[in-house]
């Protein structure tokens, strides 16, 4: 601890402005992200976003931390948000989230089924302190007296893996099994051409440290747009590997996945994986129906013409996957806002099916539960107008006030889907995380 504070102490006057302080990483300690998140995760609101130092098309998350001891202005709605944002001239970055639920204000739907979390619809706060990493530095900026000195002296205790008794299915196996049929009959009477059906696996009066199962969760399924948050008495911790959509100067990028298989154990079979998912007809048609439904809502906000589709079924490794990825770009119009922009493409369609809304009316008949975050998104809007928002999969929900821990799993469900199979992906996808929480499915 003594060397920490050294550095802190090298450093206090190390600032290049009066609101910024960067350090070389040479001079931090191995496990300095660690402290600064536990140190974050003080903040009623902290949003961390870690990219996993991965390669991914279009690039990963950036590596960003944001903290605030309060949020007394921060929009709830998207139309507060438009509010916020006309005329805005902050030099400040928004963190932040949008649940599902914000389809509500989107189009005239709703969400009644049960939930144990109770997000706000969405949330989004100036960070008052903000920490950037690049390759060779961190920087910190805002209100950085002190900062760096107690991020330093933040203690990474040793910790016993979590222990978290059985999760119980909120839809039974077999109501599961029969809901899958159920929307085969709905794709074939004309509803929808695909469904995203999901089920959560909750427990209650669970005690866990949210950071140090981020952590782990991260160790165990390191991902490229992975991200801890906190809001107030809610926690989201996110092993994602989707991007929803970003944006750079005039360029719009969204990624859906859609299209999944395990990983080979060894590398023959997983060469015959990867071939497989490739060639799979029903994962492709999956991927290309949502490829179609991204199309058309990003036309709704681009330039004409400028839709373009740069990769179709790619198919990338993760620890524990492979997954098809197809990348669709457009040419923004001018002065088009971000609430605009969310109001086209939200949610995201790799989450709901095609056509979108009937497919989240069907949703909300045979899901059990509120999505809340989940299949929802976790971002950040920098002051140039540039952002980047994930799609909130492979992740855990957790409220300490009342012991509440969720997770939820789904899969996108064709008129040639099997539902016994459509279930073992569901586990599949749940895999990580039931290893990292040390626990079964009852």
């Amino acid at each position: 601890m003594t060397a920490c504070r050294r550095v802190a102490a090298d450093y206090t006057f190390a600032s290049v402005s009066a609101t910024s302080l960067t350090v070389p990483l040479t001079r931090l300690p191995a496990d300095f992200r660690a402290r600064a998140l536990r140190w974050a995760a003080q903040f009623s609101y902290c949003a961390y976003f870690e990219p996993n130092d991965l390669t991914y098309p279009e690039g990963p998350f950036r590596r960003l931390l944001g903290v605030a001891a309060e949020a007394p202005t921060a929009p709830h709605t998207l139309a507060e948000l438009q509010t916020e944002l006309v005329g805005s001239s902050s030099t400040v970055p928004r963190f932040g989230f949008l649940t599902y639920e914000v389809k509500n204000e989107i189009e005239a739907l709703h969400s009644h089924n049960a939930s144990g979390l109770a997000w706000p619809a969405l949330h989004f706060f100036e960070a008052q302190t903000w920490l950037t990493w690049e390759t060779d530095t961190v920087t910190l900026h805002g209100r950085t007296a002190g900062v760096l000195a107690a991020i330093l002296a933040t203690e990474v205790p040793p910790t016993a893996a979590p222990a978290v008794p059985p999760l119980t299915p909120r839809m039974p196996k077999a109501d599961y099994l029969a809901a899958v049929e159920a929307v085969r009959e709905d794709i074939l009477n004309g509803e929808v051409y695909e469904l995203n059906l999901c089920q959560e696996f909750y427990a209650e009066g669970v005690q866990l440290d949210p950071t140090d199962v981020f952590l782990r969760l991260n160790a165990a399924s390191p991902a490229p747009f992975a991200g801890f948050v906190r809001h107030q008495q809610h926690y989201l911790l996110c092993a994602s590997p989707e991007r929803f959509l970003s944006r750079h100067g005039t360029t719009l990028v969204s990624q859906p996945i859609k299209g999944t298989i395990r990983r080979g154990l060894t590398s023959a079979e997983d060469d015959q994986q990867r071939h497989q998912l490739l060639h799979d007809e029903k994962e492709r048609a999956e991927n290309l129906m949502i490829v179609d439904l991204v199309r058309n809502d990003l036309a709704r906000v681009a330039r004409t013409g400028t839709v373009q589709v740069p990769e179709l079924f790619g198919l990338y490794p993760f620890r524990h996957v492979w997954q098809m990825i197809s990348t669709v770009t457009a040419e923004l119009q001018p002065a088009t806002s971000l609430p605009t922009i969310l109001r086209a493409a939200f949610p995201m369609g790799s989450m709901t099916g095609a056509p979108k809304i009937r497919a989240m009316q069907l949703i909300e008949h045979y899901e059990r539960t509120r999505r809340g975050l989940y299949s929802g998104s976790i971002g950040y809007v920098l002051p140039d107008g540039s952002f980047d928002f994930n799609v909130v999969i492979r992740s855990l929900q957790y409220r300490p006030d009342t012991g509440y821990l969720s997770f939820q799993v789904g899969s996108a469900i064709t008129y040639d889907s099997v539902p016994e199979r459509e279930y073992d992906e569901c586990l599949l996808k749940a895999r990580a995380i039931l290893e990292v929480l040390g626990a079964e499915i009852r």
